[in-house]
Order: C-alpha cells, then sequence, then structure tokens
C-alpha cells in the first residue's frame, strides 16, 4: 500500500462511516475530538506512514462525511466504541495502536477497558472527561452555548459561541481558523450539534480507578491550561497516574510558551511512532 490515502466505508449498526486508510505496517486507528474531523488527530502530517505504519482514520458519526446516527440520542460512548470495532473488522485489524483526541481518547479507553486484547497500545491525546466531577447543569453550559449556536447560526454561530475572548491572544487567531476549517468540514451541522448533547453526557467509563485494568503501553499527551483550558492538565495527569506504566507527554512551560504538542502533528506523530515500537515488543 502506498503513502496515498485509499477511501474506506464502513457500516456501524445501520450507520455509514467514512474513512482511509495509507501506509504499510503495525495499524494505528486516529480517533478525533467533538466537533472535529479524522484530519484533526495528526493535522494532515505523514509522518507515520513514512516510518512504517498502516493509518486508519475515519470521521465519527454525524461528523465529516459520516452519517448521522439513526436518533438524537445515539452518540454515546458505547455507540462510539461499537463503531470503532466495527472499522477494525472491516479493515481486517485484530488488534491496533489506538491514538485519540478528547473524545477519541474517551472511546479509545472503553474500547481497551471492554476488548484489552485488540489494543496493542494506547495513546490519550488531552483526555477531558474526569468520572469524578459533578455532572450538574453547570458542567454543560459551555457544550450546550455552542450546540446552540451552531443550530442557531452554524459555522459562525458555533465560533460564537466558543468564546475566543477566554484564548490567550496569541494563539486566539489560530484557533478562529481552525474552527471554521472544521466546521466547514462538516455535511451534517444539526446532527453534530445532536451530537454535541449526547457526547458531552456520555461517560466513557465510571471511575478513574477503572483505568488500572488496562495493560497497553500508554502515552498521554497533555497541553497546559493556558493554551487549552478545555482539556485541564490535571486530567491528563490523573489518568497518567491511574494506568500503569503510562507515559506523560507536555509541552514545555514558558516563557515563552510553547505550542502544544496535541497541536503539532509532525511531533505528535514521532511520538505515536515510538508508541507502536514499543507495543510490538
Amino acid at each position: 500500500m502506498s503513502e496515498e490515502a485509499a477511501p474506506i466505508s464502513v457500516e456501524s449498526d445501520g450507520v455509514g462511516l467514512s474513512g482511509e486508510q495509507s501506509g504499510e505496517g503495525t495499524p494505528i486507528v486516529l480517533l478525533h475530538g467533538l466537533t472535529a474531523t479524522r484530519r484533526y488527530v495528526v493535522m494532515g502530517s505523514r509522518t507515520l506512514q513514512r516510518s512504517g505504519h498502516r493509518v486508519i482514520a475515519y470521521d465519527a458519526r454525524a461528523h465529516g462525511r459520516s452519517d448521522p446516527a439513526p436518533s438524537p440520542d445515539a452518540y454515546g460512548y458505547e455507540q462510539l466504541s461499537r463503531d470503532l470495532e466495527a472499522v477494525l473488522n472491516a479493515a481486517g485489524v485484530q488488534s491496533a495502536v489506538l491514538a485519540g483526541a478528547s473524545m477519541g481518547a474517551h472511546t479509545a479507553v472503553q474500547f481497551a477497558l471492554r476488548h484489552p486484547e485488540r489494543v496493542t497500545a494506547l495513546a490519550l491525546i488531552t483526555p477531558a472527561f474526569d468520572p469524578s466531577a459533578p455532572r450538574e447543569d453547570t458542567e454543560f453550559a459551555r457544550w450546550d452555548a455552542l450546540e446552540r449556536g451552531l443550530r442557531e447560526g452554524g459555522v459562525e454561530g458555533f465560533v460564537r459561541a466558543y468564546d475566543l475572548a477566554a484564548v490567550p491572544e496569541r494563539w486566539r487567531e489560530t484557533i478562529a481558523t481552525v474552527l471554521r476549517q472544521r466546521l466547514s468540514a462538516h455535511e451534517h451541522l444539526d446532527a453534530l450539534a445532536d451530537a454535541i448533547h449526547a457526547v458531552s453526557r456520555s461517560r466513557p467509563f465510571e471511575s478513574l480507578e477503572q483505568l488500572a485494568e488496562i495493560d497497553a503501553p500508554t502515552l498521554v499527551v497533555a497541553s497546559r491550561d493556558e493554551a487549552d483550558p478545555g482539556h485541564p492538565l490535571a486530567v491528563g495527569e490523573r489518568y497518567a497516574q491511574a494506568i500503569a506504566g503510562a507515559r506523560l507527554v507536555v509541552e514545555d512551560a514558558g516563557p515563552p510558551a510553547q505550542s502544544p504538542i496535541a497541536w503539532q502533528g509532525g511531533a505528535l506523530s514521532r511520538l505515536l511512532s515510538g508508541l507502536a515500537a514499543d507495543g510490538s515488543t
């Protein structure tokens, strides 16, 4: 297989998932975050393919070119985990390195807890779910604002609801540009709004103690709160502490402030390639 991407189409519980695969070698499955697409894990970098890996990436249900779910509430982590299983089965992959960002990280954790034999290694990029956090309406206010902004104003409504004023000025323009680019890649904005509502309220696992059951080599890539307060560094630290042998990677502290590793496709890909080597030994 060449470095050029070949399209893949997978059906999971009646939902058509759009994806692609390229490269040869140890399979690495990329799982993107909520409101992103398959491009926004390694940001289009081809480093993994050039390093001898088979890369499989797909758009989650209602994201990118994938179909909406059959009902507005069918976007929880149970469904997302089954979608991942369907992708692996369709690709003929028994076990793979799972590299997930945010929602993708939480999906990978649930899958690893349910199907440990199918996980060669695990990369959890900017996890944000904290099972010990209170589950109150105020916790969902930010997500509800984004959902409402998307329904009422489309891409620009979402960007307005994002509250860019809370982002450090040096990254504000970059984040606004990326938001517009990735939101414009979705074919089903109303369904994406349904996904925002359902995913933000779904629980991929019930306690941090469950993470101790994971025995695959694990890398946790966290970001400092100045750049990415929506994915708290403290949560990444807790994941790394709970998973035996997990390695935590964070960008250097400033000044000057460093761009998060999770935003650097090439640097992140090199970390994933090293993790894949750990998983194969």
